[in-house]
């Protein structure tokens, strides 16, 4: 989902400092290529070759111009300048393969997941000057791991899923954040808020309820 269907996520990307926000904002519009790219596959063997072509394509920046794909080229532009190489990316990837390479999500497939799709945050700590306390682990894995639950089919993959995310994302929210951090630390906060819903409720995004707790770390780091 972009800024512009996003309100929160546009404002949350408001609060990483401004040489960081383009290179956060280049990581969260990979992380929704390969989500879309998860959505639009229906046979196994296809979408590896698709994430196959991404994690070549990643590592490849290191080397090479970037092809004329937009999220590529963001991410050359944003992320490499920052000393954030292509292939420090490639487990982001990983995490999403995991989808499809299992037949059913338990919890070593979750726990995969999770540690490769929230890896993103690491990268992002390090494109923002994230403080040195900053739970960017477990923020990732939690926010990776909320997500999924709130998009998956089966409740019962979805409630392992949220067993998963609560502690990490407990552990993530119950820390200062540094100033540098609080993008993240935001992301981490709405995470939570998700995962307290019910099991396919639509999140009310926006709600004034949610934007002043998510302005209220802003403020404090908590």
């Amino acid at each position: 989902m972009t800024e512009e269907q996003d309100p929160e996520r546009a404002l949350i990307l408001v609060y990483a400092p401004a040489e960081g926000r383009a290179a956060l904002a280049a990581l969260l519009a990979l992380d929704d290529a390969l989500a879309a790219l998860l959505r639009s596959t229906t046979q196994p063997a296809v979408g590896q070759l698709r994430l196959a072509w991404w994690r070549e394509a990643l590592a490849r920046l290191d080397t090479q111009p970037p092809p004329a794909e937009q999220v590529l080229q963001g991410l050359a532009a944003n992320l490499l300048p920052l000393g954030i190489s292509g292939a420090s990316l490639v487990p982001i990837v990983h995490g999403w393969e995991v989808l499809i390479e299992e037949d059913a999500l338990g919890e070593d497939a979750l726990r995969r997941f999770g540690e490769g799709r929230g890896s993103l945050f690491e990268a992002a700590g390090r494109t923002l000057g994230a403080g040195p306390g900053d739970p960017l682990v477990e923020a990732g894995r939690g926010w990776a791991l909320a997500d999924l639950a709130h998009n998956l089919d089966t409740a019962e993959e979805a409630a392992g899923a949220r067993a998963l995310a609560a502690p990490l994302l407990e552990a993530a929210t119950s820390r200062k954040w540094s100033r540098n951090g609080r993008a993240l630390g935001a992301l981490a906060h709405r995470a939570r808020l998700d995962l307290a819903l019910e099991h396919g409720a639509p999140a009310p995004v926006g709600a004034p309820r949610r934007v002043m707790r998510l302005f209220w770390h802003r403020i404090t780091g908590r």
